[in-house]
């Protein structure tokens, strides 16, 4: 039997950095639980995918460790506890996630899976409907901060099916054992290729290829020069409707560790991409063939928006143009780690942009419905 929708007034999908940054920044603004207070003036809910606290991190391989990941920065209001560089950022990203959720008491649900956001009538005016497995629910506005992991870009390449070894992505990486005494095409001009690449070359014969030249950055990234530039390019992007790539796609290849241990076992040979797959290997570039046994994609991810596809967010370009972390020309709908928010401090920052933004949208909604009211009142009498 079918229950009512349950009504927050702002929905949040998604608890990663980015998700927990607009529940805390909405919590500070006066936002009550929607689960404790559901009738609150002003209410919100976190719908997360996960089981468990954690985001992203939780399904990051074993042995990305805390002194290779490029960085966490603190959520707003808890600093991260100390935590050992060697430790696996899976075990201690989702620990700091839980621990914060538990601090702040914030309304989330998980595991609850957002199958579609759609108006529930034609009307700028309308309340969202937000549809998952576990219910529907009305809202005023969403906050999405469902980052990238669960879509994953595998580029289609002629043979791939005829393929008898083995392919994965990123995203189904578990350790380098796996590969030992094996040849591996590592495919992906990103960090997480130098990273797979640097591991698997141990125990394996690892051979690279990318679609263009890597670019690499001397010495160390730094945010407040290389950071900042980098942002006002995505964000370009954005407003202008341009599909975002990774953030490594406009910052280049640092210099890491190890990418210079990786270098110095010859591993960084970097090969044209192939033109095509064979049942035992790949068509080079020249046209001949090399044998591999598995083809690792390390070919990034793109913001997983399905569930977002009713409301038609995204233009001729494929992109979705934006203001800030609002939709151009949809206000009661934010992305959140998207584009130049993809970063941790910068998710953190959209956070409290999406936050505020709502609620100066919402007063503006209240003023507007006193002075109808008020119009309807003068013509009354």
């Amino acid at each position: 039997m079918a229950t009512d929708p349950r009504f927050a007034t702002v929905v949040v999908i998604g608890a990663g950095q980015a998700g927990l940054s607009s529940a805390f920044h909405l919590q500070r603004l006066g936002f009550a639980s929607a689960l404790d207070d559901p009738d609150g003036d002003r209410t919100f809910v976190v719908l997360d995918g996960n089981a468990a606290p954690g985001g992203a991190w939780q399904h990051r391989w074993e042995s990305l460790t805390m002194d290779t990941v490029n960085g966490i920065f603190d959520l707003p209001g808890m600093e991260k506890p100390p935590i050992d560089d060697s430790e696996p950022s899976r075990d201690a990203v989702p620990r700091y996630f839980a621990a914060y959720e538990n601090a702040f008491d914030l309304p989330i649900v998980r595991p609850v899976h957002v199958s579609s956001v759609h108006e529930a009538e034609a009307s700028p005016d309308a309340e969202l409907i937000v549809d998952t497995d576990a219910g529907t629910w009305r809202t005023r506005a969403v906050i999405n901060a469902t980052g990238t992991w669960d879509n994953p870009l595998v580029p289609q390449y002629p043979g791939a099916d005829s393929f008898l070894g083995r392919q994965l992505h990123t995203s189904e990486y578990v350790s380098l054992d796996e590969f030992a005494g094996q040849r591996v095409a590592v495919v992906g001009g990103g960090i997480s290729a130098i990273q797979h690449i640097e591991e698997i070359s141990r125990v394996a014969t690892t051979l690279w290829y990318t679609r263009r030249e890597p670019v690499w950055i001397d010495g160390k990234f730094e945010a407040e020069t290389n950071g900042r530039a980098t942002i006002a390019a995505v964000t370009a992007d954005v407003e202008a409707g341009r599909p975002s790539g990774s953030i490594s796609s406009y910052t280049g290849i640092p210099w890491t560790p190890y990418a210079l241990e990786a270098k110095a076992r010859g591993a960084l040979e970097r090969r044209p991409m192939f033109t095509a797959i064979e049942p035992r290997g790949v068509r080079e570039a020249d046209g001949s063939i090399t044998t591999v046994d598995v083809i690792l994609w390390a070919t990034g991810f793109r913001p997983a928006l399905r569930h977002l596809d009713p409301l038609r967010l995204r233009n001729e370009l494929g992109g979705i143009t934006m203001r800030g972390t609002r939709v151009k020309d949809e206000p009661r709908v934010h992305l959140v780690g998207f584009g130049p928010s993809q970063s941790t401090v910068g998710a953190n920052r959209a956070g409290r942009h999406a936050a505020t933004q709502i609620m100066r949208m919402l007063e503006g909604d209240e003023r507007d419905n006193r002075r109808r009211r008020g119009e309807a009142t003068a013509v009354s009498a």
